[in-house]
C-alpha cells in the first residue's frame, strides 16, 4: 500500500531535521532507556526489543526531544559566520536519539500496540507538534539557513548539496519560518490540534475495526468458503474467547476477502454494512466530527501560508504542482470508469437473473458474482488458484527470486536478533559482493493490535555521512492459518506482497549521504513508481512459474492456468478503477475546501454530493475508503492519495520500457537500482524518471493496461 503512515507532528519534524548523529552525548536514562536512546551493538544498530518495556518509551521520547533542542540550539549559537557544513550538515548529524526512538515507537504502535502504547501516543502527540514547531519557528536557526540559502549562487557546490541546501529552506518555509508572530502562535496551535485529532482518529480506527469484526454462530453461513479459510476463522473466534464459533475480521478497504466466497446473502450483506458503517455510526469511535475538524483546521493553515486550499499547498511541493493536473488525469478517467463498472454490473445482474435470484445486485453481490463472469468469461476459478499461492513460496521463490534476477540480492533468514512479535521474520539483506548491507523485517499476518493494510516502513534509513545501513520492515494483514494449514494467498495478496516489497527495495538500496534523501524520502506522487513497478515481476512466466506450485503436492501452476491469469489481468478493472477514484476524489474534494467553508456537519451528504460531482456515486461500487476509516486522507497521505494513479502512469510507461529492453534482466535491474533505487529523493522526480527511460511518461499505456481504451 505505502509507507508507514506517521502522525503530522512526526512528519513535520522529519521534515524539518531528521536523523541520528555519529556521535551523542552519554544518556542521562536508565540502562532500559539506553537501548530506546543509543544505537544498539547488533548488526546495523537493529533494535534491541528485548531490551524495553512499554514503560520505557514515554521518558525516552522526552529525554530525545531535549536532546535535540540542545543540538539545534549548539548549531544557533555557533559564532562562526554560516556555512552549509556547519548549518545545513548539522542538521542533517542532529536529532538522532529523537529519530531512533520515535521510528521504533511508531512502528510499534503500527504493529504490536496496546492500551499502554496508544495512551503514551495521545500524551506525546501536542508535545511532538511543539517539538516541531520549536525547531520549525526558531528564527536564530532559520536565520542561519536563509543566510547559507541567499549566498548559493556564489557557493561552488555539488548538485546534491545544491538540492539539500534548497530542500531545507522549502521546508521551514512551507512549514511557516516566514510568518509574523501573530501567524506562527496560530500555526502552533493548529499543528497541536491535528496531532491529537490525527492520534484519536488512529486509534478510533483500530478500536472500531476490531469491534466491528463478524462473529459468526453456524457454519452452514460460511457455505463457500474454503476449509482453511473455515478453519482460520474458527481459530480467531477461539482467540477471541468465542469458541465453537467463527469470526470474520475486517480489513481497512470497504470491501472484504469473504464477499468473494459467501454463499449466504444476508452474511455478506452483514459484512459489507459493517465495512460501511465503520467510524460513522454514532458510537464511541465515531470519526465524522474529527475528519469535519481537520479538513478545516488544513484549509486555514493553507491560508495562513498563502495557498487557496489544503490540496493547494501540498501539490506545490509534489510533482503534480497544482489540484488542477491531478484533478484532470482523475476526472479524465472517470466517465470511462464508471461506464465501465456498469457494463460490468449488467453482466453480474444477467447472471442474478439467470439463476432466479431475484434481487438486484448490490455491492455485497459484486465479489461473488463477479468471480462467475470471470469463470465465464475467462474460465478462471480463484478457487482453483490459491492453492498454488502458498505464502512462504511467494515470498522467497517469488518476491526475493525477482529481486535476485534484477538486482542480485538475496536474503537470509537469521534467528539470533530479538523481534517485537513471535511472527516477525528478519533476513539479511545479502548484495552482489556477498556481504550484507543491511537487514529485512517481514511482520505478515494480521492482530487485533496491528493496524490494517499493508505498509513498509524503517527502522534505521541508510545514510553515509551517518555510517547506516538500512533496517527496513514490511508489514502484511494476511490472515494466519490454523496450525499445520498452509497460508494460501488470494491474487490481491500477491500482488500487495510485491507491491510493498518495491517500497522495501527503495529503502534496501539506498546509496546516499544524506538522511533526507534516503530511501522512500521523495515526493509522495513519485514514491509509489517504484513499489507499482515491482507488482509487474508477479505475472512474469520466469517468476510466476517460480513460486506458483501446488502447496500439497509441489506442482507447478498449468501453464493454461497461468495464461487465464494473465489474460485476466484487465478483468474487473471498472470496478477496480471507480473504487480508488472515488476514494481519491473524496480526499481532494475535502482537502479543496477554502478556509472560509463552514464547518462540514454532514459527512454522509459530503460524500454523496463529491460523488455525484465525478458520476462516481454508484451504490454497487462504494468508495474503495469511505471518509471516517479513510486513513490516507486523514493521516499521512492528505491530499496526496491520487498520487497511486499518478504513479501509475510512470509504472505503467516504465514497464512498457523495461518490456522493450529484455524484461527481467540484470542489466535492466542494474539501470533501475542506478537512475532511481538509489538515488531517493537527491534529484527532481521528473528528472529520476527521465534517467531511467530517457523520455517522460506517457498516460497511454495506463489507459491500456485498466482496460479504458
Amino acid at each position: 500500500m505505502h509507507r508507514t503512515l506517521l502522525p503530522f507532528a512526526a512528519l513535520t519534524l522529519l521534515a524539518a531535521c531528521e536523523q541520528a548523529p555519529r556521535t551523542e552525548t552519554p544518556s542521562m536514562e536508565t540502562a532500559v532507556s539506553k537501548a530506546l536512546l543509543d544505537r544498539s551493538a547488533l548488526p546495523f544498530f537493529a533494535p534491541a526489543f528485548d531490551q524495553v518495556t512499554d514503560a520505557d518509551f514515554r521518558p525516552a521520547i522526552l529525554e530525545a526531544m531535549k536532546r535535540h533542542l540542545a543540538e539545534v540550539d549548539a548549531i544557533v549559537a555557533d559564532t562562526a559566520a554560516p556555512t552549509f557544513d556547519n548549518t545545513i550538515v548539522a542538521l542533517e548529524r542532529a536529532g538522532g536519539a529523537y529519530t531512533r526512538v520515535t521510528n521504533w515507537f511508531y512502528n510499534m504502535t503500527g504493529s504490536a500496540t496496546n492500551d499502554s502504547l496508544q495512551a503514551v501516543k495521545a500524551d506525546l502527540a501536542p508535545k511532538l507538534a511543539a517539538h516541531a514547531d520549536a525547531i520549525t519557528f526558531n528564527e536564530g536557526l532559520f536565520q542561519r539557513i536563509k543566510a547559507v540559502y541567499d549566498q548559493r549562487a556564489a557557493m561552488a557546490m555539488e548538485p546534491v548539496d545544491a538540492r539539500l541546501l534548497e530542500r531545507y529552506y522549502a521546508r521551514f518555509v512551507r512549514a511557516g519560518a516566514l510568518l509574523d508572530t501573530q501567524g506562527k502562535e496560530r500555526m502552533k496551535a493548529l499543528n497541536g490540534e491535528e496531532a491529537e485529532l490525527t492520534t484519536r482518529f488512529e486509534d478510533n480506527i483500530l478500536k472500531e475495526r476490531t469491534a466491528s469484526a463478524i462473529v459468526v454462530d453456524d457454519v452452514k453461513q460460511l457455505d463457500g468458503m474454503s476449509p482453511e479459510g473455515i478453519e482460520a476463522a474458527a481459530a480467531a473466534a477461539k482467540a477471541k474467547g468465542q469458541e465453537g464459533k467463527w469470526l470474520i475480521d475486517l480489513r481497512n478497504t470497504t470491501t472484504q476477502p469473504a464477499l468473494a466466497e459467501l454463499k449466504d446473502r444476508a452474511l455478506r450483506e452483514r459484512i459489507m454494512k459493517a465495512s460501511l458503517a465503520r467510524n460513522g455510526r454514532g458510537n464511541e469511535w465515531d470519526n465524522r466530527k474529527i475528519i469535519a475538524r481537520l479538513a478545516q483546521l488544513r484549509a486555514e493553515k493553507a491560508r495562513l501560508l498563502g495557498f487557496p486550499s489544503w490540496a493547494h499547498f501540498v501539490m506545490d511541493d509534489q510533482m503534480a504542482k497544482s489540484p488542477d493536473r491531478a484533478l484532470k488525469l482523475m476526472a479524465d478517467m472517470a466517465p470511462a470508469a464508471a461506464a465501465n463498472a456498469r457494463k460490468e454490473a449488467a453482466k453480474l445482474q444477467a447472471i442474478v437473473d439467470k439463476q432466479g435470484g431475484g434481487f438486484k445486485i448490490a455491492s455485497w453481490d459484486w465479489d461473488l458474482y463477479a468471480e462467475q463472469v470471470r469463470k465465464a468469461e475467462y474460465d478462471l476459478d480463484e478457487a482453483a488458484v490459491k492453492p498454488y499461492l502458498e505464502f512462504e513460496s511467494v515470498l522467497q521463490n517469488g518476491v526475493f527470486f525477482a529481486a535476485n534476477q534484477l538486482f542480485g540480492l538475496s536474503f537470509k533468514e537469521r534467528k539470533d536478533l530479538p523481534v517485537y512479535h513471535p511472527d516477525v521474520r528478519v533476513f539479511d539483506i545479502i548484495d552482489t559482493t556477498g556481504e550484507a548491507i543491511g537487514l529485512f523485517y517481514g511482520d505478515y499476518y494480521a492482530r487485533d493490535n496491528k493496524n490494517g493494510g499493508a505498509w513498509m516502513s524503517s527502522f534505521i534509513d541508510q545514510s553515509s555521512l551517518l555510517g547506516q545501513q538500512p533496517v527496513i520492515t514490511q508489514n502484511c494483514n494476511y490472515v494466519k492459518p490454523a496450525a499445520g494449514q498452509p497460508c494460501l494467498l488470494s491474487w490481491d495478496d500477491v500482488t500487495t506482497l510485491f507491491h510493498e516489497f518495491g517500497h522495501a527495495l527503495h529503502g534496501m538500496l539506498s546509496a546516499q549521504k544524506y538522511p533526507k534523501f534516503a530511501g522512500t524520502n521523495t515526493s509522495t506522487d513519485f514514491v509509489e513508481f517504484p513499489s507499482q513497478v515491482n507488482e509487474n515481476w508477479a505475472l512474469l512466466p520466469e517468476v510466476l512459474n517460480h513460486y506458483a506450485k501446488h502447496w500439497k503436492t509441489g506442482e507447478a501452476m498449468p501453464a493454461e492456468l497461468a495464461d487465464k491469469l494473465r489474460k485476466a489481468s484487465r478483468f474487473n478493472q471498472g470496478y477496480a478503477t471507480t473504487e480508488y477514484l472515488a476514494a481519491a476524489l473524496l480526499d481532494l474534494e475535502w482537502h479543496s475546501l477554502p478556509a472560509d467553508a463552514p464547518l462540514v456537519t454532514d459527512v454522509e451528504a459530503f460524500e454523496k454530493a463529491a460523488l455525484q460531482k465525478y458520476g462516481l456515486d454508484i451504490a454497487e461500487v462504494p468508495p474503495r475508503y469511505r471518509s471516517c476509516y479513510f486513513s490516507h486522507c486523514w493521516t499521512g497521505y492528505a491530499a496526496n492519495y491520487y498520487a497511486y494513479l499518478w504513479s501509475e502512469v510512470m509504472d505503467a510507461d516504465a514497464f512498457a520500457w523495461f518490456k522493450e529492453h529484455g524484461g527481467l534482466t540484470r542489466a535492466n535491474g542494474d539501470r533501475f537500482r542506478r537512475t532511481v533505487l538509489s538515488q531517493g529523493g537527491s534529484k527532481p522526480e521528473a528528472e529520476l524518471y527521465r534517467d531511467l527511460t530517457g523520455r517522460d511518461p506517457s498516460v497511454e499505456p495506463l489507459l491500456v493496461k485498466r482496460g479504458l481504451k
